[in-house]
């Protein structure tokens, strides 16, 4: 049997973060909604990165909704260091890149959320970012990517 957290379906996000003409992505797991007024959101982003690295500099990201057929990304954007690969550089040659609000996003993912970090939290390995929804935009009708699917690909263990 699965460990209980294991045991619900979450969704799949990438993050896209930016400073001083810089830019990563990353996936994201572990993000909710924790607020409805003011509408605001927990993103823990893993440690020793750099997305949160550009975070904790810019104190701004892009939480973007993936799309299931999305799944193909998670080799480049989740068992790869931004440290030591231009992401972005590779997601553009491939056409995959769009911009919304300044800002480099996925053009399949379902949705793009503007977000302002407003406070942190040590997490163990992760650090939990409380940010304010800015804006956002539902940008293509379509099934997320969730957890579900990963581990039906073989991504991810139960």
């Amino acid at each position: 049997m699965k460990k209980p957290w294991n045991r619900t379906d979450q969704p799949v996000y990438s993050v896209s973060s930016f400073h001083a003409g810089a830019a990563n992505m990353h996936i994201c797991t572990y993000s909710t909604a924790v607020s409805m007024q003011p509408k605001r959101f927990m993103v823990a982003l893993y440690k020793h990165t750099r997305t949160l690295d550009l975070v904790e500099r810019e104190r701004r990201l892009v939480l973007q909704l993936l799309a299931a057929g999305q799944y193909r990304l998670i080799p480049l954007l989740g068992r790869k260091s931004g440290h030591d690969t231009d992401k972005l550089s590779i997601l553009e040659r491939r056409g995959l890149l769009t911009r919304w609000d300044g800002v480099a996003v996925l053009d399949e993912a379902l949705a793009w959320m503007h977000l302002s970090v407003i406070d942190t939290l040590d997490a163990g390995d992760h650090v939990m970012m409380l940010c304010d929804l800015d804006r956002y935009r539902n940008h293509r009708e379509g099934e997320p990517l969730t957890l579900d699917i990963l581990r039906q690909r073989g991504m991810i263990r139960n």
